[in-house]
C-alpha cells in the first residue's frame, strides 16, 4: 500500500487519479487528517488529506516516482507499507488493475 499526504482532499484526489489513470494503483481511500510536524524549524499544525492507495509490490517504486512528479509539496510524505493477507478475490482484483499490460 502507498500512503500519501496532500494539502487537501482535492490535491489528494488529483494525485490518486494520476496513479489510477496509469494503472499504478487499483484504488485509493482519501480522508482528512490533522498533521502536526516540524518544518524548517517551526512546529506546524495543519489540516491535510491522506490517500491510502492499494497496489502491487512490483509497481510501488514507479507509483512513488509518479506521485512525486505531480505532488505540490517540496518534501512530500509518500511511503509504502507491505499489505498483509487479503481476500483472494481482492488480491486478484488489485493484480488485474495494476498489471503491466494496462499501464501507459
Amino acid at each position: 500500500m502507498l500512503y500519501v499526504t496532500a494539502k487537501d482532499m482535492t490535491d489528494a484526489a488529483r494525485i490518486a487519479r494520476h496513479l489510477l489513470d496509469r494503472h499504478l494503483i487499483a484504488c485509493a481511500n482519501i480522508f482528512p487528517v490533522r498533521s502536526i510536524y516540524r518544518w524548517k524549524g517551526k512546529v506546524q499544525d495543519e489540516t491535510e488529506a491522506v490517500a491510502i492507495c492499494k497496489t502491487r509490490k512490483s509497481v510501488i517504486r514507479k507509483a512513488i516516482a509518479e506521485a512525486r512528479k505531480v505532488h505540490s509539496y517540496e518534501v512530500p510524505c509518500i511511503v509504502s507499507y507491505d499489505m498483509g493477507p487479503a481476500s483472494a478475490a481482492y488480491g486478484r482484483w488489485i493484480d488485474a488493475e495494476t498489471r503491466p499490460s494496462k499501464r501507459t
